[in-house]
This record gives structure tokens, sequence and C-alpha cells, in this order.
């Protein structure tokens, strides 16, 4: 099979179920977002060693792919049936984003507790989750956008606005496991 297809070259793309809408549609838009988290994502792991980080972030680069196909299905219409494909399409369940905040409340027992703004940077993984965050943030007002206008998966914006918080632990305590202190943010600066 060839990379290529042809059937882009007007500015459209096939949803799954074959439906074909135009590539800046507010569902391929999020989507795409989704897919550059999860490259943002492939970088910041040739940045960090820390076993734990590596395999949490593998796991959700994979469940990331599932949230990209679930955003690429759209549901049926109130009332409407489902295309007979429909329940092959993995979905993004609570329990992904359950598993997120039982990460999240582990990082947290082995972090000092905030007490002000910190800046985004720390060691290389660190300043590259801090990255994805960003990226995740972005990702995440586009669902938001796409929620308004079309039905979607609920679970997909509350896993992707955990996991900005996730990212944010992880950046912490890549930093604070590779010996970096994180820089406070100052006021007196500006």
């Amino acid at each position: 099979m060839k990379i290529y297809t042809r059937t882009g070259d007007t500015g459209q793309t096939g949803l799954f179920g074959g439906q074909r809408v135009e590539k800046d549609s507010l569902r391929v838009q999020a989507y795409g977002a989704i897919d550059e988290l999860n490259a943002t994502l492939g970088w910041a792991l040739t940045q960090i060693d820390d076993d734990l980080a590596r395999a949490a972030l593998t796991r959700i680069q994979n469940e990331l792919l599932v949230a990209g196909a679930d955003l690429a299905t759209p549901l049926p219409d109130e009332g409407d049936s489902a295309p007979a494909n429909f329940a092959v399409i993995p979905r993004i369940s609570a329990a992904s984003t359950s598993r997120l905040e039982e990460e999240i409340d582990r990082f947290e027992a082995e972090l000092a507790p905030l007490a002000n703004f910190i800046l985004p940077g720390g060691s290389p993984g660190g300043a590259a989750l801090h990255i994805a965050r960003a990226v995740c943030r972005r990702a995440e007002r586009h669902l938001v956008t796409l929620v308004r206008s079309e039905r979607v998966n609920g679970e997909v914006l509350r896993y992707i606005n955990r996991l900005s918080d996730h990212l944010f632990d992880l950046a912490r305590l890549v930093n604070q496991r590779a010996g970096v202190s994180e820089q406070t943010w100052s006021r007196d600066t500006c």
C-alpha cells in the first residue's frame, strides 16, 4: 500500500466510516492536535531516561492513538443506529482518565507542594514535557470548540484535560529525579 492516495488533493479527508470532510474542519483540527501532541511526546521520550516516565509516556502515546480514532469516528446522531463497523472503534474510557489521576497522585506524593508558579524548563526531559503540556492545552482548546458543535465522546475531553495536569507533574518529577531545581516565577523581574 502506498503512503499517498491523492484523495486529499482537493483539501478533504475521510473519516472512519467513509464520510468526507474538509481538512480544516473542527473535527480534523481536534484530532490533528492530538496527533501533534503524540509526536511531541515521542520527541520528549528521546530526552528522558527515567523508566517510570518512559512507561507512562509510551502508554499515553497508545491512548492518544485511541483518542484520535475516537475523534475520527463521529458518534451517530441521537436516535440513529450506529454503522456496522462502529463497534470495532476503540474509545477513550473513564478507566484511562482514572489511571492518569492515580499517576498524578503518585507523582505529587513524591514532589514538594507548589508554593509559587514555576517557569517551564529544567532538564531536557522536563523542558520537553512542559512543551508537551502546552501542546496538550492547545489540543484541549480545539476539543472544546468541537464539543460545542458536534457530538463527541466526552471522555476524550476529560482525558486530555487530565493529561495536561499529568504532564505538568511528570515534568516536575523528571526534573527532580534529574537533580534539576525548578525556577520559580518572580514578579520582580518584570
